[in-house]
């Protein structure tokens, strides 16, 4: 039995991240481009109401709101509770076209380059970074895990659930680098879990660098809460590099720098996403850890057969 029966890709979480609104259209008019012999794929314009504003939501972050109790509401105010509630009726583990791996496309206005996201350390999400990685050297793989968010984005719907980020590129633009770098990495997910299906050789177990969360930068601000700084020159576009203690972090309005307090060295991402003002993140700080990835055999527990 396949372990793998179907997969979502999923684009336009975010109204205004138009790599993945661009991609999956492209998908959707060019199918072969995504279809392989051992699973079904489905693409999916989740926040479509978004998409057609050219905002990022329209009531609600999309990525923020399939907890359990947005998805159990019984009458959801908010349109994007609703859609992801309708997204996981027919995706979701109990829906009626279960998917086994959701693929959210997403892009950044930070640095990142392309950055696999994982929420958990499932060996069998560690197994597919690791070959990624290996097929792409400049992949950096980034935990959630410590952060909580494995519960509430919209990858959290699936049985496996991963998130692809891109940039750096401005709200509401597409690059084609990216983007053609984007379809690339997506493509070869799918060949990937196409040869674990068919029980082919993939890549021999090696080291995998994950950069874990350890914890979100607020940005200075004043009693009324007025920004009060900015990301510092020498730091801005720095992401996955090391600042250690004593290196410049923010500038103040007033020309002042205000420098990286920590004991530890630690390695910013997201350093100053746009969407991110609103939460007040300046930067999301991670520590890398090697560690080796073994060859994942799927236990009879944890198989399941889709409707």
């Amino acid at each position: 039995m396949n372990k793998i029966q179907r997969v979502l890709i999923v684009g336009g979480t975010h109204g205004n991240e138009l790599t993945g609104v661009y991609l999956v259209q492209r998908f959707e008019q060019q199918p072969h481009l995504v279809q392989r012999p051992s699973f079904d794929t489905r693409t999916l314009l989740s926040n479509q109401a978004a998409i057609a504003a050219g905002v990022r939501y329209v009531d609600q972050d999309m990525n923020r709101c399939c907890d359990r109790q947005s998805l159990a509401t019984p009458t959801p105010a908010a349109y994007e509770v609703a859609r992801a509630q309708e997204i996981s009726r027919h995706f979701g583990t109990t829906g009626s076209t279960p998917a086994d791996v959701i693929l959210d496309l997403h892009s950044t206005t930070a640095n990142m380059g392309l950055t696999l996201i994982l929420d958990d350390h499932h060996p069998f999400k560690l197994q597919l970074a690791a070959a990624l990685s290996a097929q792409q050297p400049a992949l950096r793989v980034y935990s959630s895990a410590n952060s909580g968010r494995q519960q509430d984005a919209l990858r959290s719907l699936g049985r496996f659930g991963f998130c692809l980020e891109v940039g750096p590129v401005a709200q509401g633009v597409l690059e084609a680098d990216l983007f053609h770098r984007t379809e690339a990495l997506v493509l070869q997910t799918l060949d990937y879990l196409d040869r674990l299906n068919q029980d082919t050789p993939t890549t021999a177990p090696h080291p995998l660098t994950l950069y874990q969360y350890l914890g979100t930068v607020p940005y200075p601000k004043d009693s009324k809460g007025r920004l009060q700084a900015m990301i510092h020159p020498q730091l801005q576009g720095q992401d996955y590099q090391p600042l250690h203690p004593g290196d410049p972090m923010f500038l103040s309005l007033t020309g002042e720098t205000i420098a990286y307090a920590g004991e530890d060295p630690v390695f910013p991402v997201f350093i100053n996403e746009a969407a991110y003002y609103e939460k007040d993140i300046a930067m999301v700080l991670t520590r890398p850890q090697q560690i080796e990835v073994e060859t994942w055999v799927e236990p009879e527990s944890e198989a399941r057969t889709c409707r």
